[in-house]
């Protein structure tokens, strides 16, 4: 028998894709470790394994680029004109507001559109 053939036992190697050989280290709150802890422990799982799975299957939301934020401070500042159109609508008549009321809402339309692009 060669040494190719010969099977000493045990487990068998890894393939270099499948070798974990980046360690990372995170900074926790003691709050938010134990919350880790526990979540760990009620799956029946090593805190690695759990970051693991978070990874694959985790969804995380991306912060607001500053110009979304803007766009978000503009139409906050539209929804408080719309207020106050219709306030003067009900004391006024919506006849005399309806042109301020159309340009309004255009232009909310189009920070709308800025944002989801």
């Amino acid at each position: 028998m060669t040494k190719s053939e010969y099977n000493k036992g045990g487990r068998p190697t890894k393939g270099a894709a499948e070798k974990k050989k980046y360690r990372i280290t995170v900074k926790l709150t003691t709050e938010d470790y134990y919350t880790l802890k526990g979540k760990t422990k009620s799956a029946g799982i090593s805190m690695s394994e759990f970051v693991r799975r978070v990874l694959d299957k985790g969804n995380v939301i991306e912060r607001l680029t500053m110009e979304q934020a803007d766009f978000i401070r503009k139409l906050c500042g539209m929804a408080n004109n719309l207020n106050q159109l219709a306030h003067r609508a009900n004391a006024e008549g919506f006849y005399t507001i309806a042109p301020f009321h159309k340009l309004i809402l255009a232009k909310i339309d189009e920070i709308l559109n800025l944002i989801r692009r």
